[in-house]
Formats: structure tokens, C-alpha cells, sequence
């Protein structure tokens, strides 16, 4: 029997996981300002409601999937948030991709206004959720994560509680950051194998099983030798997730040179105009740079 889900940001991924919920037999009423966002998601089985409140009131379960902290404390703890319409008890599983300090503020804030709190940021993406194969890393207390596994598994293939609040997202940043230097070294690798002649579209193949095989190899190298720019995420959201990463670092006095490289490349691309565009156009810098050149 499905449960009784409120899903607070209905965006790109939120829309998946919202897909997948409703597709597994789980009750899900949506949220969202945006009002053909929610449209969708209503044709799909969900129910709409008029405000995050409200959403909370039906549920058992309330997922935020946000851009920003702050957007996601003002959808938890604002005027008609979350918090005012819950019951006491509810488990509010954060799926939003946050700084580690801010969910531990939050989760304290809930535990203070009688709610759960579990930070569960992802990898894997929207194509990911919508077969129920993300990558889901968890922080919170031991008995909310068993809980909030009883409904995240129908969207997750990989679920592992981290430690306590915070943990999550603290290894999401660290996911990032490996994301983020692969991403960069695939499309450098592309455009070396395009300038030198080499067959690009063999090279996955040619390479499959060794020490430099991966996931995002055979994912993305295809994409950025065709230019497909499909949006499965966005770099302006790297930009975000980098910057946290750094943020993290500086606390924690670790040096990340590569990191580094990385977010100034993410950045420029964002300053160009194409934050809003996946990561395959991560190909323009190499793009650009070789007709600047010219």
C-alpha cells in the first residue's frame, strides 16, 4: 500500500521523483509555485495543493527538492510552510542539495517544532529517479533514516545513512566535487581526441573496463562530442554545490587545487550565459576557447 507523500518543488528533479512516487502506488500531493510544473504532476495521479501547508497537512512524508537553503527554510519554516500544516511526528526528508551547517540548523528547528528531520541529497540525476536507480546518502537520526528508506527506495537503488545531521549533505559536496573534475576531464579529453583526429565515439568502447572507464565516461563523452546539450541538470547548480565544497574546505583547512580549476571553469561558463545549461555544455569552454584562438 502506498503512503501519503507532500513533495514541496515539482522542478526537474523534483518532477522525477514525483514521476516515480506516482508510479510506485504512493498518495503524492505537490506543491510547487509554479503552476504547469504541479499541471504535470497532476496528470501523472498527484494531487495539488494551494500552498506547502496544506501538502504537509495530508502527508506523512514531506520531500523538499529546492535550489537554495534559503529557499528551502522559507518552504519549511515560513508563512504557510511546511511547519505550520504538519502533524507532530512528521518526517521531513530534505532531498535538496544544501550546505551541511545549514541542515543542521534546520533539523534542529524541526526537532524544536515537534518534526523529523533527514537530509538525503542524491546523484544520479533525473533519469536516475524516474527508474529508481539514485544514488542516496543519508544524515539523521538512525530510526528517521530506516523510516525514510521505507519510502525512498522505491526511487533509489543505493541508499547509505551517513552519520548524523549533516552527513548527507557533506557527502554529497564530496560527490560533487569527483563529479565535477570528471565532467571537466572528459570534455579536455574530448576536445584533445577531436583536435588530434581520433574517433571519439570509439573511445568509450575502447576503454571500457580499464583504470579510466566510468559511468560519466560513457554517459558524457558521447554528449559532449555531439554537442547534446539535453538538460539532466545545470551548471549554475555546480556553481552552488562547488562553492559549498569550498566553503567546507575552508573549515576544514583542505587544500583542493582541482576543485579549484573546476568551479573558476563552472563559473565562467555561468558568467557566459549557460548556467542555466547541463554539464555537456561544459564542451563550450573547449568550444570557445579553440576559435578564440583561431
Amino acid at each position: 500500500m502506498g503512503l501519503n507523500v507532500a513533495l514541496i518543488g515539482a522542478g526537474a528533479m523534483g518532477g522525477a521523483i514525483g514521476t516515480r512516487l506516482c508510479e510506485t502506488g504512493h498518495q503524492l500531493t505537490v506543491f510547487d509555485l509554479d503552476a504547469d510544473k504541479v499541471a504535470d504532476l497532476v496528470a501523472k495521479g498527484a494531487q495539488a495543493a494551494s500552498t506547502a501547508s496544506d501538502a504537509a497537512a495530508q502527508s506523512d512524508f514531506v520531500i523538499t527538492s529546492l535550489n537554495s537553503a534559503k529557499i528551502v527554510e522559507l518552504a519549511v519554516f515560513g508563512k504557510d510552510g511546511v511547519a505550520s500544516g504538519a502533524r507532530p511526528g512528521t518526517l521531513i526528508i530534505d532531498m535538496s542539495s544544501i550546505d551541511p551547517e545549514t541542515t543542521r540548523q534546520l533539523a534542529a528547528k524541526a526537532t524544536e517544532a515537534g518534526l523529523r528531520w533527514v537530509d538525503s541529497p542524491l546523484s544520479g540525476g533525473a533519469p536516475k529517479a524516474l527508474i529508481g536507480e539514485l544514488t542516496l546518502m543519508a544524515g539523521g537520526e538512525a530510526q528517521d533514516v530506516e523510516d525514510a528508506h521505507t519510502l525512498l527506495k522505491d526511487v533509489s537503488a543505493q541508499f547509505t545513512h551517513m552519520g548524523p545531521s549533516g552527513s548527507g549533505q557533506a557527502t554529497k559536496l564530496i560527490n560533487q566535487v569527483l563529479c565535477a573534475i570528471q565532467f571537466l576531464g572528459v570534455a579536455e579529453a574530448t576536445a584533445l581526441a577531436e583536435d588530434a583526429g581520433v574517433d571519439v565515439a570509439k573511445i568509450p568502447q575502447a576503454l571500457k573496463g580499464g583504470r579510466a572507464d566510468s559511468a560519466l565516461l560513457q554517459e558524457y563523452m558521447p554528449r559532449f562530442a555531439t554537442r547534446d546539450y539535453r538538460r539532466t541538470g545545470r551548471i549554475d547548480n555546480m556553481v552552488k554545490d562547488l562553492n559549498g565544497a569550498q566553503d567546507l574546505a575552508r573549515s576544514t583547512n583542505t587544500s583542493m587545487p582541482l576543485t579549484a580549476v573546476s568551479a573558476e571553469v563552472h563559473r565562467l561558463l555561468t558568467r557566459i550565459g549557460l548556467g542555466g545549461e547541463d554539464q555537456a555544455a561544459l564542451m563550450e569552454y573547449f568550444s570557445r576557447s579553440g576559435q578564440s584562438e583561431s
